[in-house]
């Protein structure tokens, strides 16, 4: 399977004219407690606002974030990992935040999500990169994992279960296609926009804040989510994630996965089962399984030195 550019590629992004940077193309959004620099980077045909810190000979080191959240998910992995040698790029994915945002629901079928990944490991010229993917972003892991498995040298998917096993379990468990309902409500035009950006983007921050540990998500963070979700054309772009894969319904080529991967699980999540991460195992060849207690979906936020020391784990 070769890497794939979907039609509209290279097109400027639609809010561009709201980013502050600089003439070389940084931006100047960091917190303090995050390290690096924020820029632009051209990955797969299109436009990608990134934060990247370490140094630039160091290993490659993509983190992707989950919905629904932007680079920012990761904030508390970025100084850790750059401190250990590694070059880590976070990116906001397609359609998020400051990166370029494609109007139609087709530019998001996974096999464009995959070559962006891809993208990114050509643009910052190495072979292969280490891949740590939380939620959509581990969905997406996941795919390069399987179909391009000469690109990665390592996968951890946290909290994203194989792809075969998620189309499986919503096929056979009752409770599992429950949980993942929202999913259809996504589908509808318009409303689930309209719902989400009501009473200051209550419905986004009241479901992350009420299916996560007590205090997890502090006033600051929500309001750096609220930014990101009203920038133009961005919810709309994060929900089409869900739409496209809805009309695409895309199997992998192979189950198999040949990538050493590690699968860590926050033992309290409310939207995925714990039993898909075990049933993912079954699908790799190199696998583990680390599950961490008192958290949840959002277990890098959570547990964030022991998300770091097992990713820091895998890749040693």
């Amino acid at each position: 399977m070769t890497p794939a550019s979907d039609d509209a590629g290279g097109a400027a992004p639609a809010d561009a004219a709201t980013d502050s940077t600089t003439a070389a193309g940084t931006t100047d959004e960091l917190p303090p407690d995050v390290p690096g620099e924020a820029r632009f980077v051209e990955a797969n045909g299109r436009r990608f606002h990134v934060v990247e810190a370490g140094p630039d000979d160091g290993d490659l080191l993509l983190l992707l974030h989950g919905f629904p959240e932007f680079w920012y998910g990761w904030h508390h992995q970025i100084r850790p990992l750059a401190n250990a040698g590694y070059h880590v790029v976070v990116p906001d994915q397609r359609g998020y935040n400051r990166s370029e945002k494609p109007a139609e629901v087709s530019n998001y079928r996974m096999e464009y999500l995959a070559a962006d990944v891809l993208g990114f490991v050509d643009a910052y010229g190495a072979e292969t990169a280490a891949l740590v993917g939380h939620d959509w972003g581990g969905v997406v892991g996941w795919w390069v994992a399987i179909h391009h498995p000469d690109r990665l040298s390592e996968f951890v998917a946290v909290n994203a279960p194989h792809p075969t096993v998620t189309r499986d379990t919503l096929r056979g468990d009752p409770e599992q296609l429950l949980r993942s309902s929202y999913a259809m409500f996504f589908q509808l035009p318009v409303l689930p926009e309209a719902a989400s950006r009501a009473l200051n983007w209550r419905l986004p921050t009241r479901m992350m804040r009420e299916s996560a540990m007590p205090g997890t998500f502090s006033a600051a963070d929500f309001d750096r989510y609220r930014a990101a979700w009203s920038r133009p054309g961005a919810f709309t772009a994060m929900l089409n994630w869900y739409r496209a894969a809805a009309r695409e319904r895309a199997r992998p080529e192979t189950r198999r996965v040949t990538v050493p991967t590690r699968v860590i699980w926050g033992s309290g999540d409310q939207f995925l089962k714990r039993r898909m991460a075990h049933d993912s195992l079954a699908y790799c060849v190199d696998g583990r399984f680390s599950l961490v207690d008192e958290a949840t979906h959002w277990v890098q936020h959570e547990q964030p030195v022991t998300v770091t020391d097992l990713i820091l784990d895998e890749l040693d």
